[in-house]
């Protein structure tokens, strides 16, 4: 067999498959979605699986270049990535144009482009640039802070933008944290924060305190009773008690309307089946629908009469669902655990510090838009607008998940010239 060259050679063939793969079923599924029997043509550019064959031409052109690059230019110049797309959200947020309440997108004709899409690999590369210095250690508390600073600026303008669902997309990048010695406490922290919040929005505060001041006297009776271990735990609990307090004050006095409903109609405190709930429920009925194997290619009734809003977007996965069934979700939820394991493997055997932390993000990015975007439609997370990668409608979306992956296969790819 004649030997591989150039840009193929070493390349890992079933990441590239795994990508190919979604790509492919994410436009069957697209056309599925918006499909018209009097506009067929997959090249019929008023529809939206015409335009997404553009998307996915450049996007496998964008891969190509990203290939044809020296794999040292990413660490070299991954802080201008970063400065460039941080100029960008600060620019969107004067010059931008509002599409679906968030001001998010540049207006070029028919064009539309989103930098918080991009802003999502140029943020990686500058983490993986920080994390992978010789000076960083993760005892220090500038090694800690400054991570948490360069997460933080590109969240803080997209929620600015009033697109949530793209900032919190950023808390993914902790888990690289974590990877790189960060504390297990501090993980602990933030589940526990979480948790907290849960029941604070779901149980009157004082059932809360009571729960929290149960758990303290507990723990009062497993641990080495001495003054440090007890001021501890009076500190956590004084710590979480004013949280609570801060969770209420925050979900009545800085969410919008329609986001508190959104939460209730999550939490089951309110039932809106016509306003807020309508998207989940006509969601869950899509895909309870479509059984064990699914209605059949193109005979999705739900899909067919447009009883599922924004169906080749951000409830594309309720097409899988009623046309596919049970089966066909399980290929493609196999598809994306398989492809973040198969990132995570590749990261642990990068030489290179940068392209181990780098493919960690990749894959911690990954995983939360996969997470969310399936548990929205299914009513185990709150509908947030996050697309489901490779799968979704547009083009930023697919470009910047494309550029994301396709540095990593190029890192992996040469990796023994990386230390």
């Amino acid at each position: 067999m004649k030997e591989e060259t150039g840009i193929f050679r070493n390349i890992d063939k079933p990441l590239l498959f795994i990508y190919l793969a979604l790509v492919v079923i994410g436009w069957i599924n697209i056309y599925a979605a918006v499909y018209n029997e009097q506009h067929s043509s997959i090249f019929d550019m008023s529809q939206a699986y015409g335009k997404q064959v553009i998307w996915i031409i450049t996007a496998f052109a964008l891969g190509m270049m990203v290939m044809l690059t020296d794999v040292k230019f990413f660490s070299a110049f991954a802080y201008v990535f970063y400065g460039v797309t941080i100029v960008l959200l600060i620019a969107v947020l004067l010059l931008g144009t509002v599409v679906a309440g968030s001001k998010s997108w540049f207006q070029i004709g028919s064009f539309r482009l989103q930098p918080a899409e991009f802003a999502k690999f140029a943020t990686t590369l500058a983490l993986s640039r920080y994390l992978s210095a010789l000076d960083f250690d993760a005892r220090k508390l500038k090694s800690r802070i400054i991570p948490l600073v360069i997460m933080f600026i590109p969240a803080l303008l997209i929620l600015l933008q009033n697109d949530t669902g793209s900032a919190i997309v950023y808390a993914a990048l902790a888990l690289v944290l974590y990877r790189q010695g960060m504390s297990g406490s501090i993980l602990l922290i933030g589940i526990a924060t979480a948790i907290i919040s849960i029941a604070s929005l779901m149980f009157e505060k004082y059932w809360v305190i009571g729960g929290l001041l149960v758990i303290l006297l507990v723990m009062l009776l497993f641990i080495r009773r001495n003054r440090k271990n007890i001021l501890t735990l009076i500190g956590i609990f004084l710590v979480a008690t004013a949280f609570t307090f801060t969770v209420n004050f925050a979900f009545n006095n800085i969410l919008e309307l329609h986001q508190k409903t959104r939460i209730n109609v999550l939490l089951g405190k309110q039932i809106d089946l016509k306003g807020a709930g309508y998207n989940v429920n006509q969601s869950k009925i899509a895909i309870g629908s479509g059984g064990f194997t699914g209605k059949g290619f193109l005979k999705g009734t739900q899909t067919k009469f447009n009883f599922v809003p924004e169906q080749s977007t951000d409830f594309i996965f309720c097409t899988v669902g009623e046309e596919w069934g049970f089966l066909g979700t399980l290929v493609v939820i196999s598809l994306f655990i398989y492809l973040c394991v198969r990132i995570v493997m590749l990261a642990e055997r990068q030489r290179s510090d940068f392209s181990r932390i780098y493919g960690y993000g990749v894959a911690s990015i990954l995983f939360f838009h996969f997470f969310v975007n399936v548990g929205m439609t299914i009513g185990l997370m709150p509908v947030v607008g996050i697309p489901l990668p490779f799968f979704s409608y547009g083009g930023s979306s697919l470009w910047a998940f494309t550029i994301l992956v396709f540095i990593f296969i190029k890192q992996d790819a040469n990796r023994l010239q990386l230390v």
